[in-house]
């Protein structure tokens, strides 16, 4: 079985962007989205430094386009039709996405239109903007130690657990006083370092967050997904369009269990795994987690092809499943 997955903020890089431009229709598929997203992704995606795109604002829903991006060109690569025409439905595979990366995961599965997902990113990210805004907060991994005495000292900080990646690297978040208490007591064996984020995400900070976007809910248009969508909160498979939009808000202020995603794809019996654009992070995880599991990172279009290779192969399972 093959995987998709949609990374979070943070992978995002200055220039990232600007080989997708290249393709045949991306530059055009970019300005629509920006419409959406009332931000110049072209601009933020080719010449905007590294402190611009970290603002929330920018990255979310640069990251949700460029991610969209790379699933047009991965799709059509494998012969398949347009994201917007279902093209995964009914195949052999599960999606999931790393926080933000969850509406860009929630798209392809059919979940949200486009157009929804690139309206509820815009919301979110101004959103969680706001709140990043009331209080100095941000973000630290902490990677290595003894997994009990890493949550031990975050807990000492007066930190919240925000994202738990893998048994290796927990992220911590709150605010920028109880981050310089963690890198100042740092767990045995273990590094602490600042993420480029701009602010305590998935924790009651961004609670003003959620309740914003439940306001926008009623005016979005949600279908089941199809095929299987896993949610950050417990690792397990979201099945209506409800439940898919009440995962997405309710992100936003609670931690995202990326260990207990990867657990469910592994117990799922997935074997290979493509990340799409800003890549790498997710398939780093992976390969360190999910033993075993072949991992493409499409971080330029010359990571199509082989991430082509594993999608035409699900594709022969669906339609050896089928005869």
């Amino acid at each position: 079985m093959l995987a998709i997955v949609c990374p979070g903020q943070g992978s995002q890089t200055p220039g990232f962007l600007a080989p997708w431009l290249e393709l045949p229709a991306a530059a055009a598929r970019v300005a629509a989205l920006s419409e959406v997203a009332g931000v110049d992704l072209s601009a933020h995606g080719t010449t905007s430094d590294a402190e611009t795109i970290k603002d929330t604002a920018v990255a979310q829903p640069l990251i949700v386009a460029a991610g969209l991006i790379t699933a047009h060109a991965l799709f059509s690569a494998a012969g398949l039709p347009p994201v917007e025409d279902s093209a995964l439905r009914g195949l052999p595979l599960v999606l999931a996405g790393h926080s933000v990366g969850e509406i860009t995961a929630a798209s392809l599965a059919g979940a949200l239109s486009e157009h929804d997902a690139m309206i509820f990113v815009r919301e979110r990210a101004n959103s969680m903007a706001a709140a990043a805004a009331l209080t100095p907060t941000g973000m630290s991994a902490v990677v290595g130690g003894d997994p009990a005495e890493v949550l031990a000292a975050i807990e000492s900080a007066g930190l919240t657990p925000a994202n738990m990646n893998s048994t290796g690297q927990t992220v911590a978040a709150g605010t920028l006083e109880q981050l310089q208490v963690l890198k100042d007591n740092p767990p045995a064996k273990a590094r602490v370092l600042p993420l480029q984020v701009a602010g305590a995400f998935h924790t009651q900070h961004m609670a003003p967050a959620a309740t914003a976007l439940q306001v926008l809910r009623p005016g979005l248009s949600l279908r089941d997904p199809d095929p299987v969508l896993l949610s950050n909160f417990d690792g397990r498979s979201v099945t209506t369009g409800d439940a898919v939009i009440e995962s997405l808000i309710a992100q936003v202020s609670r931690p995202v269990r990326w260990d207990l995603c990867m657990g469910t794809l592994v117990s799922m019996g997935v074997t290979a795994l493509i990340e799409l654009s800003p890549a790498g992070t997710l398939a780093g995880l992976a390969k360190r987690a999910m033993p075993g599991v072949v991992a493409v990172a499409v971080k330029s279009p010359e990571d199509l092809e082989s991430a082509k290779e594993l999608l035409v192969a699900a594709l022969a399972e669906r339609e050896e499943g089928n005869a």
